[in-house]
């Protein structure tokens, strides 16, 4: 792959916790990650994509990291990731790690210094403000994981920022040594070998210098939300302008090194997204931005449309990556269970997901149809879930241990797993899908390794004014074009087509006969025509 390998690449999501256990110890790690990416190169993907395996008290499973330039314990050493990476290599994967920048652990070095005295090294790494005369918070800004984003220290008589967990201080990118820093640790593992970056919470990095309160958001009804978070419009504490010019920084490193990229994890109300989107990834910064806008319950033609269509429309020399499920969302196979059965459901995701303009991010066990695990209270490590429950159970469910084969702990481990494995997860495992026609796991492969040479993987996008619950579009290329048509329902659907006079590429349902294409539930078409092909 060139220079441009990422453009329309299909990145598989590791969650290193629950991928595969080689100790024993019930927890995921490299050496376990090694072992298996036979299973990722066979799937046809292009690139993996890490979550964090830094050192880290795992306060928040490793978001949380208090060395930023080594292996924590639990996942092994640094000979172990270079093993890990050299393995891909030679498989033709690409590795991209997370990096969390934006906040650090409350154990690292530097917050231990800068929480010491006002007049520390590091005293100025960290966001720090005084109290109010009453003794309340600088300002109104609430955390994403409850409560408000200000933590009171007692050795500075100040409090310190923290968007997420108080173990997660903010690092102060206004500070030009902090950004140094930064690109120190990127410099680090560029030099390592890895080939990219996910960079976690990338519009957290800057914040209003004057501390302004943040307004409220519209909302559709007058119900508070279970997350006070989501009331408020977080103009002041994120996305701010300066992070532009220090994204332009880090696209000026990476681009001293060879074949590299960065995607951006952009996090915004919808209102906002797309235009972060745009300016986060014109004018020489990131690669890519990931985007939030299909992580939800929306499922309909309307939707999938305007995402796709907006962020071109709005940044044509952009590109976006998509996803339908990472390890922060309920699993799509179960958020969409109700237009049509779990494995009709994930097969048409797969083809909906892989056709769309763009990059494309694979968590790891979709490629089975992977269901969301109905965790108990007693079974729960997440912190938002402990705080929010039982309205919102947290992350747990979704970060299950993949399951290989029908054994007790589906070959993840044979200790006791971190998160249980349970009965109708175990049953969607590798082993029982290999070489079954139809399954999920074989249809991925066949979907991956048809759209490698096709327009699929740059072709633009036209769409076709079609009723719901259908979606049609054609991607072209100079070399070809696939015309893509959904059918997002449980229930038959017909759509006239022009231009097409045989399907010509993989389908699930679907049927031509005179100018008519009829789509079973769930039903769904690729098919290779010319420019002139369309439907509605």
């Amino acid at each position: 792959m060139g220079g441009d390998w990422w453009r329309g690449a299909v990145v598989y999501q590791i969650y290193p916790r629950s991928f595969q256990d080689s100790d024993d110890d019930g927890i995921g790690d490299l050496k376990g990650i090694t072992h298996r990416l036979d299973h990722v190169a066979r799937l046809g993907a292009d690139a993996i994509w890490l979550s964090p395996v830094f050192r880290s008290p795992m306060a928040d499973m490793g978001y949380d990291v208090s060395d930023y330039c080594d292996i924590d314990p639990l996942f092994g050493t640094l000979e172990d990731f270079d093993t890990l990476v050299a393995r891909a290599h030679d498989l033709g994967l690409k590795v991209i790690i997370d990096q969390v920048i934006s906040h650090s652990s409350d154990q690292h070095p530097f917050f231990a210094d800068s929480r010491r005295a006002r007049d520390s090294a590091k005293a100025d790494w960290y966001v720090w403000a005084d109290a109010k005369p009453d003794g309340s918070p600088p300002n109104n800004w609430l955390s994403v994981f409850g409560g408000s984003a200000w933590e009171w220290d007692t050795r500075r008589r100040q409090y310190y920022l923290h968007n997420f967990l108080p173990s997660q201080p903010d690092l102060n990118f206004h500070n030009p040594e902090v950004q140094d820093w930064a690109l120190s640790v990127l410099r680090f593992w560029l030099d390592r070998g890895v080939d990219g970056f996910r960079l976690d919470t990338v519009n957290y990095y800057f914040h209003d210098p004057k501390l302004r309160d943040n307004g409220p958001e519209p909302t559709e009804d007058n119900l508070p939300a279970v997350n006070p978070y989501e009331m408020q419009d977080h103009e002041y504490s994120k996305t701010r302008p300066e992070n532009l010019d220090f994204l332009a920084r880090m696209r000026v490193l990476l681009d001293e090194y060879d074949n590299r990229t960065m995607v951006g994890e952009v996090g915004d109300n919808p209102r906002r997204a797309l235009k972060i989107m745009e300016e986060y990834t014109s004018d020489g910064r990131l690669h890519m931005a990931y985007s939030f806008d299909l992580l939800g319950p929306k499922f309909s033609q309307s939707h999938f449309r305007s995402r796709v269509e907006g962020f071109f429309k709005a940044a044509p020399e952009g590109w976006p990556m998509w996803a339908f499920s990472n390890h922060d969302v309920i699993r799509h196979a179960t958020r969409w269970e109700n237009y049509g059965s779990t494995d009709a459901v994930a097969r048409l995701a797969a083809a909906l997901l892989l056709s769309f303009e763009g990059s494309i991010c694979l968590y790891q066990g979709e490629e089975l149809g992977q269901t969301e695990t109905d965790i108990e209270f007693h079974e729960l490590t997440d912190p938002p879930g402990f705080k929010f429950w039982p309205d919102y159970k947290g992350r747990d469910g979704c970060r299950t241990p993949m399951v290989w084969d029908g054994t007790a702990q589906g070959g993840f481990t044979g200790g006791t797993p971190w998160l249980p494995v349970k009965a109708p997860q175990l049953a969607r495992n590798v082993m029982a899908q290999e070489g079954v026609a139809g399954s999920v796991l074989e249809t991925y492969r066949a979907l991956l390794a048809w759209r490698q040479g096709s327009a699929l993987r740059v072709g633009r996008s036209t769409f076709f004014d079609v009723p719901e619950p259908l979606l049609a579009f054609r991607r072209d290329t100079a070399e070809g074009s696939v015309l893509c048509l959904f059918n997002l329902s449980d229930k038959a659907q017909e759509v006239p087509v022009a231009g097409l006079t045989a399907l010509d590429g993989p389908q699930d349902g679907a049927t031509l006969a005179a100018g008519t294409l009829t789509l079973a539930p769930c039903g769904w078409v690729w098919t290779r025509c010319g420019a002139e092909a369309a439907a509605g």
